[in-house]
This record gives C-alpha cells, structure tokens and sequence, in this order.
C-alpha cells in the first residue's frame, strides 16, 4: 500500500470511529465541546446547544465567552477555579456541577467535564475536549430529598420539644397537687382545709389550660402553621402568678409584673405559659438561702421586637464556668437534687421558634436576669 493509499484508509477509519462515537453521544443526549486555547474558540456540538436551547442559533457558541457569559452568577468563581486548576496541571480532569442560563432565561444544572488532548511545545495547554451533561433532574430529586430530611428532622425536634414540654409543665402541676394533699391531711381546721381546697382548685384550673393548650401544639402540623393568638402578656402573666400562688406564698416570694397592660404580642400561647412559667419556677427554686425571692419582669421596645426582662435576687450563675452550657440540654449549674436541665433549653427553643432570641447576665451571690427579644408582629 503506498502512502497516499495508507493516508486515505487511515482518514477513513478516523470517520468511520468519530461517526460511531458522534452517533453514541447523540442517542445519549450527552453534548459535546472542543476548545482552541490560543484563540478561545469553541465548537458545541447539536445536542451541547440544544440542552440550553440554542440548537437553531448557528452565531451562538463559536467564543468561550458565549458560554462562559452564561453561567450562574452564584457559581462562576468556581467554574473557572476548577477549569484552571486542570489547564495549570492541578488536575487529571475538569469537572463541574453549576447552572447554565438558558435562552428562554432559566437556568439548568449541568455536569461539565473535560480534558486537555494536545499541548505547546512550551507545555500549556492547546486543545481540550469535553463533555456537557444535564444533571437538572439529578438535582431537583436531590433538593426534595434534603426538603424532605430536613421536614423529618424539624418534625422530630418538636416531636422532642413537645414531649419535654409535657413532662416539665405536668410534673409542676403534679408537684404542686401532692404538696397540697400533704397539706391537707395534715390540716387540723376546716378553715385549713378549705383554703387548701381553694388553692387545689386554682392548681386544676391551671392544669386544665395547660392541657387545652398542649393540645393545641399535638394538632400543630409545621412550623409556619404553628397556632397563634393576641397575647395581652401582662393578663397573661397574671394569670400564671395565680396558677402559681401556692408556691409563690410557701416560698414567700415577691413578684412585680411591671407589664403594660396596653402590651400584646401574636404568639403560642402554650408557649408563651411554658417560657415565663419556667423562668418564675427557676428564679424561686434557686432563690439565694439568705433572702426571701424577689422577681421583676419589665418590657422596653425596639423597631419591631418587643424586649422583656425577668430578674431575680437570687444564687446567680457564674457564667465563666457555665456560659456556654446555660441553655443546654440537661445543663445543671446548682447542687438541687430536682435539678434536672430541661427548663432553659425549652425556654431558648420555644423563642427561637418564633424568630426571637433570649440571653442572659448574671452576677454570682447578687441575682440573675434573663432578656427575652420577641418579634413585634403577626405570624
């Protein structure tokens, strides 16, 4: 065979095989590139014009900046990081996931892979060969299943908040019933015992509510459809200082409610009762040994957030040593042996549930207040 023979069949074996990979790629919908680096000039095959939709643009696709204009603003930086990284030798392979606009304005997630096949003789780079992939629906199945692992977490942590909700605020109800049956076997007047009577039925009623409004939160479905009322929290305030006026009274403690009673937020109001029920609970329990409790709960306002503060004289908190566990879970910083590092951690879920936030400052031996920020709207 001569050369100009050998040279003939070898052309023809050479389209012989592009034309049965050409073939492969477009049953495959894979879409195919080539780049000049000396020129920045670049060929989109059919199918790589076709997946953004330029398949009929025959100006479109014959600079690297047709297309390289083209990708997501959010994703650029790394696209181009990543294709240097191979043109610099740093890696065998380009590779990359980003979203490409389309014609009709939309974007779509592709998967961009290529290779340098030829090199200057100074050893940079001359041609690369590539491959376009449309990996959209890779991604929209990917971001439902991180939807729907992140629906299961959120419904697992109320779930878990609901269930520590329950036993804190029942067990306060239970303690508050066996201390006034104790008190009542032992009531020796029946003027005693009718006015244990009457504080049993205070601790009902409040029981009864806090029930109706756990109820409430087992019907809740989602956060955003959380159920909210008008909340007038001074009344409502009130109202859990009369749920809690036997311990109030046993533990001869002094509690201002300075309030304004013009003042109403938009919240859950089991939520609401599990917060300041808790910090009032609290502040008695851990009321300094020398001195009877006294609390003060005061409001201030700010564009759009309501801010309450509840103070207290007692035992403090060294928050050197405990400042970062504060609101964890099972956190305990006094020697009670009913301490049982529940209370805070509810108190900060509850908040933050609804977009507010909760800190707090201390002095050991002086007393502790707690500053609550919750937002001034509906929900």
């Amino acid at each position: 065979m001569t050369d100009n023979n050998q040279g003939l069949h070898n052309n023809a074996l050479k389209f012989l095989d592009e034309t049965k990979w050409k073939a492969g790629l477009d049953y495959s919908d894979i879409g195919v590139w080539e780049l000049n680096t000396s020129d920045n000039e670049i060929f989109l095959s059919s199918i790589t014009k076709k997946i953004i939709g330029f398949e009929t643009d025959e100006d479109f696709g014959n600079k690297l900046e047709d297309w390289n204009i083209r990708v997501h603003p959010n994703d650029k930086q790394n696209y181009l990081k990543t294709l240097k990284k191979h043109l610099d030798g740093i890696t065998p392979i380009f590779q990359c996931e980003y979203r490409i606009k389309c014609k009709n304005d939309t974007y779509k997630w592709i998967l961009d892979r290529g290779i340098v096949i030829t090199w200057f003789e100074c050893g940079k780079p001359k041609k690369i060969i590539g491959t376009v992939t449309d990996i959209s629906n890779s991604h929209i199945a990917k971001d439902k299943t991180i939807k729907a692992l992140n629906l299961a977490t959120e419904q697992n942590n109320k779930l878990r908040n609901f269930a520590h909700i329950v036993t804190h605020n029942l067990k306060q109800h239970a303690g508050n019933f066996e201390s006034l049956l104790n008190f009542y076997k032992e009531a020796e007047t029946e003027e005693e015992k009718n006015e244990l009577i009457t504080h049993l039925k205070t601790v009902s009623e409040s029981l009864t509510k806090t029930i109706t409004n756990l109820n409430q939160v087992v019907s809740v479905q989602s956060e955003k459809n959380k159920k909210t009322g008008k909340i007038y929290i001074a009344k409502e305030v009130d109202d859990i200082l009369n749920s809690l006026d036997f311990v109030i009274s046993e533990n001869k403690a002094t509690i201002h409610n300075n309030l304004d009673p013009r003042l109403y937020i938009y919240y859950n109001c089991s939520y609401f009762e599990s917060i300041i029920q808790n910090l009032l609970t609290n502040a008695i329990k851990y009321r300094h040994p020398d001195r009877d409790p006294i609390i003060t709960i005061n409001n201030t306002f700010e564009k759009n957030f309501i801010n309450l503060s509840v103070s207290d004289n007692g035992r403090g908190i060294d928050l050197d040593k405990f400042g970062k566990d504060v609101f964890g879970l099972y956190k305990t910083f006094h020697y009670n042996e009913d301490s049982e590092g529940v209370g805070l951690y509810l108190i900060k879920n509850q908040i933050e549930t609804f977009g507010g936030e909760i800190t707090v400052s201390s002095v050991v031996g002086e007393g502790t207040t707690f500053h609550i920020k919750i937002k001034n709207t509906k929900m």
